[in-house]
């Protein structure tokens, strides 16, 4: 299929349509500004790959929902699995009247998460969360309080992880004071500072910023999420899991954007053959229901008191019931297979568009989790997030659903749900060059 044709036929309606419209002045006047929202579209159902927004128009989306949607928009066995445990009970509280779905879920994330120890699991609602009590959990096995985190990480928007987040803008501007012991270490983004991405700033770290006998954990991203899809150097992410080990620092793996396929491995940490003490996962956990987990070493998470972990709403019964139909359908459909196939695809594809448009900086990623860094020119290097704006413009207006992401703004990220069909990723990655052409 030819780029000019796709593209043509993608939409030939002008977005966002009069529903849209009308859905976004009442937005304006109910919801808070600073609420955002990457494109002006209003959804009105989705399956599999595509979503079809109020006015009827059907888009190819690579955006899944920031990451949640590896089995797909409505996938039926996750609706099947979430209407039966509706029909049984939507909700107890784990902490008052536990259920067999919380212990299930705990027992299958146990099995299948990096690490060849005995493992355990907790429950909770959002990737922050899960963040949030993985700290709190390495606060209390080590009696330590410092928190080690990289440039250009994001992990989450609450006060402890809106502290370990580094773009300011828009995710900390005028929301400090912050929280206190968040040491920060420059991230392997070699692209960028090839010198900075070397194991040796690590010893030196600790000299300089904060006491190793003072540090309860690292906290990483294997391969940055709104960081701009920046992956972490092989060599890098061993001399870093040395230096825990030998310090007594528990290692905190954020896969949070990463997990269940996404990379071409269920984790990320296997590309790596790392066992982190601690991993954070979520998104597509439990197939666009919100839920998330810390699993982790046994006798470290055990370190809290009882009482101390938990929530109202964590672990929720449906969500439960939904991630269990999403984890199997996930291995018995094969996706962290079809996850690297997709992956190839979108490689070579972008590999091409570098080659043809001199503002693309680098193609990078791992398995289905590919990205485009926009720069003015190859020399500099300098961001240029104005372009990236246009190209993610073009692209929805055309009838693809795709994201931004970087510290600067510049980077074009692919999370398309893991069950496109090949007819539809070709459509798409045909539009978004259409749009990188037109832009």
């Amino acid at each position: 299929m030819s780029t000019t044709r796709a593209a043509s036929i993608r939409l030939k309606t002008a977005l966002p349509g009069p529903r849209s419209l009308e859905l976004a002045a009442r937005r304006d006047a109910a919801v808070p500004k600073g609420v955002g929202h990457a494109t002006p579209i209003y959804a009105a159902s989705a399956r599999g790959a595509l979503l079809t927004d109020v006015d009827g128009n059907v888009l190819i989306d690579f955006a899944g929902g920031i990451g949640t949607l590896n089995v797909g928009h409505a996938n039926p066995d996750v609706v099947r699995a979430a209407a039966a445990q509706l029909e049984r009970f939507t909700h107890t509280c784990f902490s008052v009247a536990p259920y067999e779905g919380y212990v299930a879920l705990a027992e299958k994330l146990n099995a299948i998460a990096p690490g060849r120890g005995p493992k355990k699991t907790m429950l909770v609602n959002s990737g922050a969360e899960a963040l949030e009590n993985a700290v709190k959990i390495a606060r209390r096995a080590t009696g330590r309080e410092g928190v080690v985190v990289f440039e250009h990480a994001f992990h989450g928007r609450t006060l402890l992880t809106m502290s370990m987040t580094s773009k300011v803008q828009p995710y900390k501007h005028g929301f400090g004071p912050f929280a206190p012991e968040v040491y920060r270490l420059p991230y392997p983004y070699e692209y960028r500072d090839r010198a900075r991405a070397s194991a040796a700033f690590l010893e030196e770290f600790f000299l300089t910023h904060v006491a190793s006998d003072r540090v309860a954990c690292v906290v990483i991203e294997l391969v940055l999420g709104e960081g701009g899809f920046v992956v972490a150097p092989r060599e890098y992410v061993d001399g870093l899991a040395r230096i825990c080990r030998e310090r007594g620092i528990l290692l905190v793996v954020d896969e949070v954007q990463t997990g269940f396929g996404r990379t071409g491995r269920l984790f990320a940490c296997e590309h790596y053959g790392l066992e982190p003490d601690l991993v954070t996962i979520a998104k597509s956990m439990a197939g666009g229901l919100p839920l998330s987990a810390v699993t982790g070493r046994a006798d470290v998470m055990d370190a809290a008191q009882v009482g101390g972990l938990g929530g109202t709403y964590s672990g929720n019964p449906v969500a439960c019931a939904a991630a269990l139909a999403a984890i199997a359908y996930i291995q018995e459909h094969e996706l962290v297979e079809r996850a690297a196939v997709i992956g190839r695809a979108v490689e070579t594809r972008f590999r091409s568009f570098a080659e043809r448009f001199a503002f693309i900086g680098e193609a990078r990623g791992l398995g289905a989790m590919r990205a485009l860094e926009i720069v003015k020119d190859r020399e500099s290097r300098e961001p240029d997030k104005a372009h990236t704006d246009r190209v993610l413009r073009r692209a929805y207006e055309k009838g693809l659903l795709v994201l931004g992401a970087g510290t600067f703004g510049n980077v074009i990220r692919t999370l398309m749900p893991l069950v496109i069909t090949d007819d539809e990723l070709t459509e798409g990655l045909d539009v978004l060059e259409h749009a990188l052409a037109a832009s």
